[in-house]
């Protein structure tokens, strides 16, 4: 296997012209490729520039998620903090973890930033959403969001072997004259569930707007997390 280190946008087009498999730390596919073969050219974007940022309102793709700190919202360090062992966190990536990872990890993290991402196609760098990243697993570059005034994640002790753990994700955006905005995301199972609703003087009035949202298909249990991570959000200072 050919592994090519493009260091440009220009050159990773190139690569994915001519075919290549694009690659981040393999902690996925390494076991696939023993069993079935190695492709013949690879690809991996760990000296692109573009898909190493680390800041308070973009990540990178190829950024090892034992890389990510308190640069990024702290519910995306959390969740970044919770993947596998310490040896996965040292080698897998961000674009690994949400293109071709079926947990997802970081997923419910992303969505309550309401993250864009930067994705490669053949013709440049296009920006588009999180749900056409899920569906097409086009080449990730980056994610950038708006940075939110709070943000909370919890992820429950699971089983190893068992079924996924529950994850819970929220954040609170200024709304610029709007109104607050909360949103909120659950993985529970394989499936990860987000909604948003207007922040209410009264926290009770917020979570029944929550709940008029797909959040509101989320069993009982869910809710048990939810709910005080939603009340626990600080008020902003106005």
């Amino acid at each position: 296997m050919l592994l090519r280190l493009p260091t440009s946008v220009s050159e990773a087009r190139e690569c994915l012209a001519e075919g290549a498999v694009p690659v981040g730390g393999a902690t996925l596919v390494w076991a696939t490729w023993q069993r079935d073969g190695f492709p013949e050219l690879a690809m991996s974007l760990c000296r692109l520039p573009e898909a190493n940022v680390i800041g308070p309102d973009s990540l990178g793709a190829a950024v090892l998620l034992g890389r990510i700190d308190g640069r990024v919202p702290d519910v995306l360090r959390l969740a970044a903090a919770t993947v596998g062992t310490g040896a996965v966190r040292r080698t897998a990536t961000v674009g690994g973890n949400l293109v071709g990872s079926a947990l997802r990890c970081l997923l419910p993290a992303a969505l309550v930033l309401d993250a864009r991402a930067t994705v490669l196609e053949s013709d440049g760098l296009h920006e588009t959403d999180l749900a056409e990243v899920i569906a097409k697993r086009p080449v990730l570059i980056a994610l950038r969001w708006r940075v939110p005034v709070a943000c909370a994640y919890r992820k429950l002790p699971a089983d190893a072997g068992g079924p996924p753990p529950l994850v819970a994700a929220s954040a609170l955006h200024s709304g610029d004259g709007a109104g607050d905005v909360v949103r909120v995301a659950v993985r529970d199972g394989y499936d990860v569930l987000v909604g948003a609703a207007v922040r209410d003087a009264d926290p009770e009035e917020t979570l029944r707007s929550l709940r008029a949202t797909a959040l509101g298909d989320l069993p009982a249990a869910a809710w048990t997390v939810v709910r005080p991570q939603v009340l626990a959000l600080p008020a902003r200072e106005r």
